[in-house]
């Protein structure tokens, strides 16, 4: 397989105008179900028609009135969890770039046809990242109305009764400054910041090209450094900070004691500390370590001695956890012991054998030690799953199948193997899909929604299809990839495009502390939500109990309308790798 180059075409967004002007506006009723942001000349083009038998449904140029194309349904599918059937319509045979009309059963919808039609999708998604920056300005020339003054300096951040270490007893005082919050809340977490950088820097190591056309407007743009890596850097010093000098373990996380009200960032008093280390903590900080040790070796002129330091703090890391391998996080059981009790974000995780895999992975490519990769095959995965805070398998399967990686003839056989399960996962999604009711692999099952499932199943299974697709060159699974895109913007049963600011349709009211409290009726765009939810452990007011359906767009429902950063490190790989292959020519 070769990933030829390319010119890339990529959206630059501006301080001052953040989200898109919206490319497909709804003219007549929500009964027509389409991407809202618009599709690739010679992408695949579906839409479903919610309710209503259909004849046939004609496509006009928006410019000149004239008809392009007529065409009848598809097929009809009825839908798992209601009486409700949905026919599906195909225009793919229109190819030539521009805004279009899509008449059916009086009702009218315009989409448009574009290169890089999701350029803006990606750059967005990555640019949420800047404004979950904690410690620093958010500055009104990279935020436009979205700025803000510094949030939470944590200079003066409190070592937890549960995270004592003799060289730190409880109370002495830290310095663990910058970092994303991590969700709709303004806690910082490893786990999940280990996973959501690893991800997204997996995705990166397939199109270096990509990404270093890309600008998003961030204060580091102009550098020598892409944009997505300046990104990760200002997470990955914060995460530095979390390791313990003396011994080399990790802190779980740096929260307050109870989660903050739906205040300003400049509004919040709690005390934070840093809270007991963690096995899964150490092993996700030593993996992205690893990995980041290798992508800023380039980049020493912006980040001098990063890249040492990185590689040094993930072996220390990986040595604590082969100490402590039984030391996970146990909210219910610190809180017996331990004061201040703590009532913020758990990612627990009882199972450690995958984030071994992956750091044990990412640190044999980082230092060609045997020991690592004895250990990353002594707990390699049987099965390929999807990837996951709480399953990060994939990341060092991923690591692992990276293009261009020399391997011995010994670890070719062991990627093959990974590859072929990887293969096995792919061949399984994919099955029966083009006749589904929202013609997708991803929706389809009532084990397919659940809490962040757009994200942890729909976005993550299609990135795993896209991965498929790069290894064997098989364009039925990349079309996958694309269908779950088109789900998540727009073509789903609530009709929503799940991301703040784009399309037509889209979350006005995100579970968002930074949104609801900045005094402007826009939410931060380029965010998404966690999605439809059956289990409703909000208490929210849900209008109905349908698992694809089980979704509202209000404040209150943190369980189906919150927003975390490892779900946009999601929408990041799985947006730019399709937008980047839709100009790629891939053999």
């Amino acid at each position: 397989m070769k990933i030829v180059k390319y010119i890339a075409l990529f959206g630059i967004l501006s301080g001052l105008v953040v989200a898109c002007t919206p490319s497909t506006s709804v003219m007549s009723n929500d009964v027509v179900r389409l991407n809202q942001l618009g599709y690739y000349p010679n992408q695949e083009k579906i839409a479903v028609v919610d309710s209503g038998k259909v004849e046939e449904f004609v496509i006009w140029d928006a410019v000149s009135g004239k008809q392009v194309f007529a065409g009848k349904s598809l097929y009809t599918a009825k839908s798992a969890w209601s009486d409700k059937t949905r026919t599906t319509l195909d225009f793919s045979a229109v190819t030539t770039p521009g805004k279009y009309v899509l008449k059916v059963n009086g009702a009218s919808v315009t989409f448009q046809i574009k290169d890089s039609v999701l350029s803006l999708l990606a750059d967005a998604a990555l640019k949420s990242f800047y404004y979950q920056r904690t410690a620093m300005p958010i500055e009104e020339q990279y935020a436009g109305q979205w700025s803000r003054p510094t949030g939470h300096p944590d200079n003066h951040v409190l070592i937890h009764s549960s995270a004592a270490s003799p060289n730190r007893p409880a109370g002495t005082i830290v310095s663990s400054s910058k970092g994303w919050y991590d969700a709709g809340d303004y806690n910082k977490y490893i786990v999940n910041s280990g996973y959501s950088i690893g991800l997204m820097q997996s995705i990166y190591q397939l199109f270096p090209d990509y990404f270093s056309r890309q600008n998003t407007n961030i204060p580091e743009s102009n550098n020598h450094t892409p944009d997505l890596l300046d990104e990760m850097q200002s997470n990955l010093d914060w995460m530095l900070s979390m390791q313990d000098p003396g011994d080399g373990g990790v802190y779980h996380k740096l929260t307050t004691p109870f989660f903050e009200g739906f205040v300003k960032p400049v509004d919040c008093k709690q005390q934070r500390y840093v809270v007991q280390k963690s096995v899964t903590a150490a092993l996700d900080f030593a993996a992205v370590m690893a990995q980041s040790s290798r992508l800023f070796s380039s980049y020493e002129e912006d980040y001098p001695g990063f890249s040492k330091r990185a590689l040094l703090a993930a072996e220390k890391a990986y040595a604590w956890a082969e100490k402590h391998p039984e030391a996970f996080y146990n909210q219910n059981l610190l809180n017996q012991e331990f004061q201040p009790a703590i009532a913020t974000g758990e990612y627990g995780d009882t199972h450690a054998d995958d984030e071994f895999f992956w750091a044990a992975t990412e640190l044999y490519f980082s230092t060609g030690k045997e020991i690592y990769r004895e250990e990353a095959i002594k707990k390699a995965p049987k099965v390929y799953t999807a990837p996951g805070w709480g399953n990060t398998f994939a990341l060092g399967i991923f690591a692992w199948l990276q293009p261009g990686r020399e391997l011995n003839e010994a670890d070719r056989r062991f990627a093959d193997s990974l590859k072929t399960e990887l293969l096995k996962y792919a061949d399984k999604v994919i099955q029966g899909a083009e006749q589904t009711p929202f013609h997708a692999p991803y929706g389809n099952d009532a084990k397919d929604f659940f809490w962040g499932c757009l994200a942890e199943k729909c976005i993550n299974q299609g990135v795993s299809l896209m991965y498929a697709s790069l290894l064997t060159g098989r364009e039925a699974y990349l079309t996958n990839a694309y269908r779950n895109m088109d789900y998540i913007l727009g073509r789903n049963a609530t009709g929503f495009c799940y991301v703040t600011g784009l399309g037509t349709k889209s979350p006005k009211h995100p579970h968002h502390r930074l949104s609801a409290s900045d005094g402007i009726e826009a939410p931060i765009p380029g965010f998404l939500v966690g999605g439809p939810n059956p289990g409703q452990q909000d208490g929210a007011f849900y209008p109905t109990t349908g698992p694809d359906e089980s979704y509202v767009d209000t404040e209150d429902s943190y369980a189906s309308n919150e927003v975390a950063i490892n779900w946009n490190a999601a929408l990041v790989a799985l947006a730019s790798s399709l937008d980047a292959l839709a100009v790629y020519s891939v053999k």
